[in-house]
């Protein structure tokens, strides 16, 4: 295992179990202690846990992975699903992207197409986020327009947020709606786990003649805590091959093109 899936692991453990042991952990990930500690100093540094005696104790403040440890999950499976989304976008058109690792990954996979580059410095795509760390890997593309929303910024998903996000976005419109979500349910629709990015993407769903969705399999039929928008909303969700295949279909009969990566 990778350090960081393994440190992605350990959160993980660590946030449904309040605390957690260097011996625990080491039998359950099946690495030394002596690997464990190291971790857990590691995390601690970063202020993710709190250090206690033979282990480690989740910090008082709510508990979310940090982007940068989602990003090791499904991460083959997020470079398929960013490669067939960044396919669909046409030259000129005007993208949003909400925060997440597949849309981090989407970003990337639009910045790196080669018909994109070929128009030298006269942009050839606009990318409209709200994430810090879209907006700076998309800036050093000259090829790309970046605009970015204001807003406060999230640092367990680099995500603006707040009033002045939703004003910049109130007077745009958007070609394509590139959507990250914490679950997808055919009731639910698209949902994710923070109430400030959620009316930040609805925002940006309601400005966006074509919403597509992106999510790996394991965010389907699993709806989390706020609505972004309702299923009839989505035009296009772009997943991997292991989504469950009645629920592909289930998706299908309301409208939704799944496109499997």
């Amino acid at each position: 295992m990778a350090k960081y899936e393994r440190l992605t692991v350990l959160l993980e453990l660590l946030g449904r179990r309040g605390r957690l042991s260097v011996e625990e952990a080491a039998a359950e990930l099946h690495v030394s202690p002596a690997t464990i500690r190291r971790d857990f100093d590691h995390l601690a540094g970063q202020q993710l846990l709190t250090r206690a005696h033979g282990g480690a104790v989740a910090n008082a403040t709510a508990y979310e992975l940090p982007l940068r440890y989602k990003s090791a999950r499904k991460a083959d499976e997020k470079l398929r699903i960013a490669a067939r989304t960044a396919a669909m976008v046409p030259l000129g058109a005007t993208v949003g992207l909400t925060g997440g690792t597949t849309t981090t990954e989407v970003a990337r996979a639009l910045a790196q197409r080669p018909d994109l580059s070929d128009r030298g410095h006269d942009p050839a795509l606009t990318v409209v986020t709200n994430a810090v760390n879209i907006a700076g890997e998309m800036t050093v593309r000259a090829h790309i327009k970046t605009v970015v929303t204001g807003g406060v910024a999230r640092p367990q998903s680099f995500e603006l947020v707040g009033p002045l996000a939703l004003e910049s976005l109130a007077e745009l419109h958007l070609d394509f709606g590139v959507i990250g979500v914490d679950g997808l349910d055919i009731h639910q629709g698209a949902t994710t786990a923070h109430e400030g990015e959620a009316r930040v993407n609805r925002l940006l769903v309601d400005h966006a003649s074509r919403v597509v969705v992106v999510a790996d399999a394991s965010k389907l039929g699993h709806p989390s805590f706020v609505r972004i928008c309702p299923i009839e909303r989505i035009d296009v969700l772009v997943t991997d091959a292991g989504a469950d295949e009645d629920l592909v279909a289930e998706l299908a009969d309301h409208g939704v093109e799944v496109v499997l990566a």
